[in-house]
Order: C-alpha cells, then structure tokens, then sequence
C-alpha cells in the first residue's frame, strides 16, 4: 500500500509556542504566513497554524451564463449555468479580464455569504424554472484559492444531480486537483503560455498547469477545454502555439483549443487588441496537431 500524504504537510500546522510561520500547500507559491496574514491570493489566511480558505462561501458574483460563455463549447452546448465567484488569485496576470474581483482583497469588494447548501438550493430551483439549466460553474475569479468551498458545493450538486463546472488557470497544487477532480464533470483550464519565463512574470508554474491539464484529462467523468489567449508581444508566435498544441495533443488529441483574442485591460489597458488575422493563423497552427479548435472573443 502506498504512503498516505496528509494534504497539509507537516510544516503546515504549527504549535503556538513556534515561530515558525505556517505554509500554504495550495499552490505553488507556497506562501509562509505568519499568525492571522493572508497569502498573496488575497483569499487564503492563517489560522491556528493552518493556512485556509478566507473567502470560503464569499460571493462576490452570481449570474445565469450560457454554457459557451464558460466557454465550453463541446459539452450541453445551448444549456446554462448558475456561476458564481469570490475575490482572489494566485497569479498577477497584467491582462486580468476579471480585475475588480481577482486583483482584490476582502475589504475592496462587496460579497454576499452563501454557504454551498444555500447555493445548491438556488441551482435546483433555477432547473426547476428552467429545464436548460443543468449545474453550477465556479468560475469569474480564480475558483481554487477556495477550493474547499468548491468541493463541499460540488459534493451538494452531484447529490441533486447537478452538473460542475470548472474554470480555472489551474496553477495548483496535484494534491488539490486530485481532491477535486472526481466532482468536476466539465473543466475549462486557461493555459497562459507555452513558456516559463511568461508563467513565472505572472507568478505561476507551468509544470503546474501541465500538470493539472493531464490530472483532469485523466479524468473519465470530467471533460476538459482549454483556453489560450493570444496576448500581443508575449504568446503570439507560431512556435509557440505549435509547442503549446503538439503538447495538448500528446495528452489527449480530443482536447479542445479555444484560441482567443485579447482586448486591453487593466494594467494592460494601453495595448491594442491582437490582430484577427493573427488569431486566426494561430488557430490554424494549433489544427495540424488538434481536430478541435475554436477562435473566441472575435
């Protein structure tokens, strides 16, 4: 039989007479947080010598989506989803679509309690009201700096016969993918790169991500989409997409691609939009490797 891990490593849970600060084993930034201090995701704090989800059932975001909006576009294409999201990230993407609620902290947001049987409670009566509504999507912020609350929620939905939806740049640690990956059913991973030293401009990992990609596709109740968005001046050029489609490939083929277009944001706001004609040769570097790819925010 094979060791058993606990999920919190032993430096994790300290006793009060140590100094020691504690470690957050969630991602790969493994924040050292002393007593009551939060990580650099904003969303995870130390609390008796254990670092946890601060943001746990904190809803910042609540909407009705259509699926592709996720975007899934191969999985109950024309349903919709409860999605939801808090406050919080690991990584500093300048670009950051979602800044007002990823690039912040607890006292610059507004957010609503909504414990996960509260929010299961609210997708069951959305499906009775809507028969094409099928489950909840975790989605807006990065979901995972709370994925406590995403698998106490997911383990509620699947009882009711939910679906669960995933969105994530799935920078985390395997032991919080392998927890979470048996109640996902679909999952959209956002590959920033195929290059390291991008991954690590935005404070992430791509082993990481790589990673979480093979874990989830892995996975045979899960379908997995990835997401590419194609960031002028920093992962637009046909080397890079054929590394980044080859490699999806070799994971699985049936992945799909979507390879989407930038339009300026946050600190990123100064930028023009990525050239369509470039999107689209894209797109078709990532085809001779991949029958499923698809062009968004066009």
């Amino acid at each position: 039989m094979s060791e058993v891990i606990p999920f919190y490593p032993k430096h994790a849970r300290v006793e009060e007479s140590e100094a020691e600060p504690a470690v957050c084993p969630a991602c790969p930034r493994h924040c050292r947080l002393p007593e009551d201090a939060l990580g650099a995701c904003r969303a995870r704090r130390e609390r008796d010598g254990i670092v946890m989800d601060d943001n746990y059932g904190r809803l910042t975001s609540i909407a009705i989506d259509p699926i592709e909006k996720k975007p899934l576009v191969r999985f109950h294409p024309g349903t919709r989803v409860l999605s939801v999201g808090s406050y919080g990230c690991n990584l500093r993407c300048p670009w950051c679509q979602n800044h007002a609620i990823a690039q912040v902290g607890e006292h610059e947001v507004r957010w609503r309690e909504v414990l996960p049987a509260e929010l299961v409670r609210m997708a069951v009566f959305e499906r009775e009201r809507d028969p094409e509504m099928i489950g909840i999507a975790y989605t807006y912020n990065e979901p995972l700096c709370g994925w406590e609350y995403v698998r106490d929620c997911a383990e509620l939905a699947l009882a009711e016969g939910l679906e669960n939806v995933l969105v994530s740049n799935g920078c985390f640690d395997e032991r919080v993918i392998r927890e979470i990956a048996p109640l996902i059913d679909a999952a959209n991973i956002d590959l920033k790169a195929f290059d390291e030293e991008t991954y690590r401009f935005i404070g992430g990992d791509l082993a990481c991500v790589k990673r979480t990609i093979s874990l989830l596709a892995a996975t045979p109740t899960c379908h997995l989409e990835v997401t590419c968005l194609i960031v002028p001046g920093v992962n637009d050029t046909p080397r890079e997409m054929e590394r980044l489609s080859r490699w999806l490939a070799a994971v699985d083929e049936d992945i799909t691609l979507h390879v989407t277009r930038f339009h300026p944001a946050w600190r990123f706001s100064d930028r023009q939009p990525t050239d369509r004609a470039l999107v689209r040769s894209l797109a078709e570097v990532a085809r001779e490797a991949l029958p499923n790819v698809y062009l968004g925010n066009m």
